[in-house]
Order: C-alpha cells, then sequence, then structure tokens
C-alpha cells in the first residue's frame, strides 16, 4: 500500500480493530482479528461486522483518489449483506472493489473470508461521493 495513502483509523473502525491493508485504485483489503468484543450472543461474529467490514471495504474501494491532499469521502446509499458461513480461522480478510458507477455515485461489491479461505459473507453496495471530497 502507498504509505501516503495510509490513514489513521477513525474511532469506530479503531474500536472494531479494522485495519486498511491495501488500497488502490477501485480496490480496497481490509483485516480483522476475531476478538471477543465482536461476537454476538451465541459466540459468533455478530452480523454487523460483516456488515461494517463489507461497508468499508467497498466504500474505501470507490475513493481512490492517489493523492493524500484530494480526500474523498462517500455515504453508504444501499448496503446488501449475504451471511454464509462462519470463520474457521482467526482472521477476517475483507476485499472490495468498485464496478462502476459515474461522477456522483459508484457500485461496489466485495467479500470477508478468513485465514483458512473460508467465505464468510459478500456483498453489495451503492455509495454517494460526498461533494467538494472530505476532510
Amino acid at each position: 500500500m502507498d504509505e501516503r495513502m495510509r490513514e489513521d483509523p477513525y474511532p469506530f473502525q479503531a474500536h472494531l480493530g479494522l485495519r486498511v491493508v491495501e488500497w488502490s485504485q477501485d480496490m480496497c483489503r481490509i483485516e480483522l482479528p476475531v476478538a471477543d468484543h465482536l461476537m454476538n450472543r451465541h459466540a459468533n461474529v455478530h452480523g454487523g461486522v460483516y456488515a461494517s467490514a463489507l461497508d468499508t471495504c467497498m466504500g474505501y474501494a470507490g475513493c481512490w483518489t492517489g493523492d493524500p491532499a484530494q480526500v474523498q469521502l462517500c455515504l453508504t446509499l444501499s448496503l446488501n449483506v449475504q451471511f454464509l458461513s462462519r470463520p474457521k480461522g482467526v482472521l477476517l480478510i475483507g476485499q472490495g472493489q468498485r464496478t462502476g458507477g459515474g461522477r456522483s455515485t459508484f457500485f461496489a461489491e466485495g467479500h470477508i473470508m478468513d485465514e483458512t479461505g473460508e467465505l464468510v459473507a459478500k456483498g453489495t453496495g451503492v455509495f454517494k461521493y460526498r461533494s467538494g471530497g472530505g476532510a
């Protein structure tokens, strides 16, 4: 990952333990260690964690500018998640890909697997670019 583009995690991202490990044009990869604070009452990773991880990696995928001075932000308009399995390992790895769009909105898809290759969730989203970029 281009170190110039590395951002400090925002508070919710830090709380989850989610890290952006790769980010480039139309793609973002995240990692999230499975931890006790991510579990539901059945001792499985909460579905909202998968939704948040997919939302993050898909949103970042559409907001790459290649210039740290030109920050682009977006808002999620629609998010669909399919829960497929439970992780067998201890590290969630998510990847988002921008699949299309235009000047004001973009489409993305993503998936989350663990380090064993177990596919645990997939998703799609529609995102709106925020006017004026960011920060």
